[in-house]
């Protein structure tokens, strides 16, 4: 049994995430994220552990990768999938705002990284993963928070990588462009406008199957017309 723990679990790209791990046999999962009603909705159709938590609150992560790590041992695949987006000009940014998407995009992060690492380098083998984006090579206007996130968030991996090259464990850094998510509820733009959740979903799976004398440490995807 091979154990995925993927955070921000409840919607979107996370929960296309837990559909195309649920596909592959032999998958114990367990999402990760605030809503339990949400992750439960998620868990029914994957039949998944559901851990309802705050990736933002040091002793919350703490305790539940304890009790992760106890009940099922180190991951196979982690996933630092939670994020926030919410666009704002930067004269109109309020820094609780700012903050808020630093601590959701970053430092949930960082935590569950640092908490889940120990027994991932100790075993000697697993994958992770950092789900970051185009934002993180690239600045949009009306985004200074997220941007700033995303550009902190490739810098934490391209470290992890680098400290944790030698332990067998794998790092990699998935930067998607637009994809439809209910981060763009509202919007006018056509659905074909958008990459689809399980294409970028699947695209992990896919980089997480290689051999394990092969790394990608940063893939780029992008709708086919380009950004928005």
């Amino acid at each position: 049994m091979r154990l995925v723990v993927i955070t921000g679990a409840s919607q979107g790209i996370g929960a296309a995430l837990a559909h195309a791990f649920a596909e592959i046999s032999d998958m114990q999962l367990v999402l990760m994220a605030r809503s339990r009603e949400k992750l439960s909705n998620v868990a029914g159709d994957t039949g998944a552990e559901v851990r309802p938590c705050d990736v933002t609150d040091d002793e919350e992560v703490a305790r539940v990768a304890r009790e992760v790590v106890s009940t099922f041992g180190a991951p196979d695949v982690l996933v630092n999938n939670a994020g926030r987006f919410a666009p704002s000009p930067l004269t109109e940014l309020a820094p609780g705002n700012f903050r808020e998407q630093l601590e959701v995009n970053l430092t949930s992060a960082f935590l569950v990284t640092r908490a889940f690492l120990p027994a991932m380098e100790k075993r000697g083998t697993g994958h992770i993963f950092y789900m970051g984006s185009v934002a993180s090579k690239q600045a949009f206007r009306g985004a200074a928070a997220y941007c700033a996130a995303k550009h902190g968030l490739l810098g934490l991996a391209r470290t992890v990588r680098e400290e944790t090259k030698h332990t067998g464990l794998r790092v990699t850094t998935v930067l998607p462009g637009a994809t439809l998510t209910p981060s763009w509820k509202g919007t006018e733009l056509p659905e074909s406008r958008f990459m689809d959740v399980m294409d970028v979903a699947r695209s992990l799976v896919n980089i997480w199957q290689l051999s394990g004398r092969t790394v990608v440490e940063e893939v780029l995807l992008r709708p086919q017309l380009g950004d928005i």
